[in-house]
């Protein structure tokens, strides 16, 4: 007979036991949390993929995208093309734009780039067939960054005048100024010529003195007869930019593309601090840059802001606040007011362009690019309406002054309104030297933060394309800014401005067009619009922006992509061609130039293409067309652990392409466990899984 009291020792010794394991079974979770934080925490804080790198932080490209997207074009283009398209009536069109166009091209490259966190110039594995997209990309972005750099050192050489107790521009001065200048030339009746100051009053509606040879404007009677026989009063700050800062009209050698004149020192000397700027932020890679761009992608808004506070002090601002504003609906009739808002949306977002490819390629493979897409979209559009409250108001003040009308102080906007019509407008106000310095300080920013993103997207596509170089960026680096460097020395002549005009006229234009058509039906119709919203769920879950479903927006992409959004482009390319207008003062040959500059790119999309289809294994045109259709091996995220979630809805994905003969299950998801469910269990896999396995 058993001992009772000895059962009872035991119960209570299992007792024990089964405390001190549930005791040890906690304590092990515990760890495994702490070292699981541990691992997380140090994969957020240093780079997932070491060969290539990632950004600092999520914020590092955020601000970049947004510094990207948001340029010159956002203070000295939006707002004249509002006012000349309907004014308040022009931001129905813009919006509409911007989620039909705008949005869902921007959306497509940044997903695209972090998925394969390849550049412009490799990312196109899914579909051989487009490579020449992203030459293309890398084309449109090499030109646009030489001609780029020339404006931020027109910046420069204006910040650096504007350190003196008087802006230089201020008033009329030799030997710059010529006989048309403001203050040399008053407004007077025609009699008070004649009798007070014996000058002799012309049928050409202006007055001259006629006791010197050849004889000298003094004043105007008429102003509508004088225009009409070219004779106009010219802002100081007009001749300041075109005889002192760019050298042109200086004698009668008539500078232009033909006649290019000499290279002016001074801003020689401003392009290379310009690129010096440059190649030092880019050169240790996306983590230099990442941190520059805290103070150039975020100081334009709080100069806006200040800007914004004393144009709204100056006497006259709610009259150019109301031109601006004033809703003209007739004009949604026309059709060249879409097209316009389509144009300014797709370019100020810097689509096609490769460089939100770029930037995002760098990003670690679970960012929530969704979110990213929208706050960058969505903050770029916004500021191009706040800048135009901003420039308005100035307006409206400069209009006053002059007692003119602001659609005639407004001028044409892009060089006119930055370095003429503004900088006349602070002379006019107290402590003028602050507001120049603080505008131009903008601009240079503004400039830069592009710039960055231009230049990292052609050195991106170099280091991807010759990966053994990416250990030299630095050097790479380097040499890409100094070519540019040399390239641009023609737009710092007396001809540069017409060189400047020619290539933004060309280089960034229809062109860009064809490449965002041509990513839609790579994308949409080719690679398959349901493949790629499956592999951007892999990488953002279930739930996007912290709470809202993906599944709720993931069919209107896909809408966009095969439909809507290509179908606008095409009708927005089909009437800039109808709408098509050469730049009147430059020579015919020059189109030809500028037509070299568009066709590069489109030959280069069509060139690969073509080089790629006659190098595909194959003997029938079929089998060919095939294989430039499908993704290569090597397509997809750039670390197994990320591709071996791919193969929950993609058979026979190869995991390592480096070493493909491993099996799947040799691999790790990520949470730890094995890829053993996947093989040879495809169709039992549920298509949607989160990535958290």
């Amino acid at each position: 007979m058993a001992d009772p009291s000895l059962e009872v020792k035991v119960e209570h010794l299992q007792d024990t036991v089964d405390q001190l394991s549930a005791k040890v079974d906690s304590y092990h979770i515990s760890l495994v949390n702490i070292v699981d934080k541990k691992k997380k925490k140090k994969d957020d804080e240093g780079d997932e993929n070491e060969e290539r790198g990632n950004w600092g932080s999520k914020l590092d490209f955020l601000l970049s995208c947004l510094g990207y997207a948001v340029g010159l074009g956002n203070v000295w283009r939006f707002p004249i093309l509002a006012y000349e398209n309907g004014g308040g009536a022009f931001f129905i069109p813009y919006t509409i734009m911007l989620l039909l166009v705008g949005i869902p091209i921007f959306f497509l490259e940044l997903a695209l780039g972090q998925f394969s966190s390849s550049g412009p110039a490799t990312c196109w594995r899914f579909a051989p067939l487009f490579s020449g997209i992203g030459v293309g990309m890398v084309i449109v972005s090499a030109l646009v960054c030489i001609y780029y750099n020339m404006i931020i050192a027109w910046s420069l050489y204006y910040l650096f005048a504007s350190f003196t107790s008087e802006l230089p521009w201020a008033e009329c001065r030799a030997p710059w100024a010529t006989q048309f200048c403001l203050d040399y030339v008053k407004l007077m009746p025609r009699l008070n010529c004649t009798d007070d100051y014996g000058w002799s009053g012309d049928v050409d509606g202006a007055c001259y003195n006629t006791s010197v040879v050849p004889k000298v404007i003094k004043a105007i009677w008429n102003e509508t007869l004088a225009k009409s026989n070219d004779i106009e009063r010219v802002l100081p700050t007009r001749e300041y930019l075109r005889r002192e800062v760019l050298g042109i009209d200086q004698d009668d050698n008539d500078p232009g593309l033909g006649n290019l004149g000499p290279i002016h020192w001074q801003l020689v000397l401003c392009l290379l601090l310009g690129w010096v700027f440059v190649c030092l932020t880019l050169c240790k890679g996306v983590k230099s840059s990442g941190k520059v761009v805290y103070v150039t992608a975020t100081f334009p808004f709080l100069v806006l802001i200040i800007l914004l506070v004393r144009g709204v002090l100056l006497e006259g601002y709610y009259t150019g606040i109301e031109f601006y504003i004033t809703p003209h609906l007739e004009v949604l009739k026309s059709a060249k007011v879409w097209k316009e808002a389509a144009n300014q949306i797709f370019f100020s977002l810097s689509a096609s362009w490769g460089g939100l490819i770029a930037l995002s390629s760098y990003n670690k493979f679970h960012n929530d690019i969704f979110r990213d897409a929208l706050v960058v979209s969505f903050g770029n559009c916004l500021t191009s309406v706040f800048a135009g409250f901003v420039i308005f108001s100035y307006l409206g003040f400069l209009a006053n002054e002059l007692g003119a009308d602001v659609s005639t102080v407004a001028g044409s906007g892009g060089t006119t309104l930055a370095f003429v019509v503004y900088p006349f407008a602070v002379t006019k106000m107290p402590v003028s030297t602050l507001w120049a310095i603080l505008f131009f300080v903008m601009l240079v920013t503004l400039g830069v933060d592009s710039q960055f993103v231009l230049v990292e997207t052609v050195t991106t596509s170099f280091l991807d394309i010759f990966p053994k170089t990416r250990k030299f960026k630095g050097f790479v680096v380097m040499c890409f800014c100094a070519a540019f460097f040399v390239l641009g020395l023609t737009l710092t002549t007396d001809g540069g401005l017409d060189m400047l005009d020619l290539m933004d006229t060309y280089a960034g234009g229809w062109n860009v067009l064809i490449i965002a058509i041509c990513e839609c039906i790579a994308i949409g119709w080719v690679y398959g619009a349901r493949r790629f919203l499956r592999d951007i769920e892999t990488m953002i879950g279930s739930k996007v922006c912290g709470c809202l479903p993906w599944v709720a927006f993931k069919y209107i992409w896909a809408a966009c992509w095969c439909f809507v959004t290509p179908v606008v482009i095409v009708f927005v390319l089909i009437f800039s061609w109808i709408d098509y207008q050469r730049v009147d003062r430059l020579p015919q040959w020059a189109d030809a130039l500028g037509w070299l500059m568009t066709l590069s790119v489109i030959v280069a999309i069509f060139v690969v293409a073509i080089v790629k289809f006659c190098m595909a294994p194959g003997d029938s045109f079929g089998e060919k067309w095939r294989v430039v259709t499908s993704p290569t091996s090597d397509w997809g995220p750039a670390l197994p652990k990320h591709r071996t979630l791919v193969t929950q809805y993609v058979p026979n994905f190869i995991v390592d392409p480096k070493n493909d003969s491993l099996p799947a299950n040799a691999y790790q998801i990520e949470g730890g466990q094995t890829n053993l469910a996947y093989q040879g269990k495809m169709d039992e896999i549920p298509p949607y899984e989160t990535h958290k396995l």
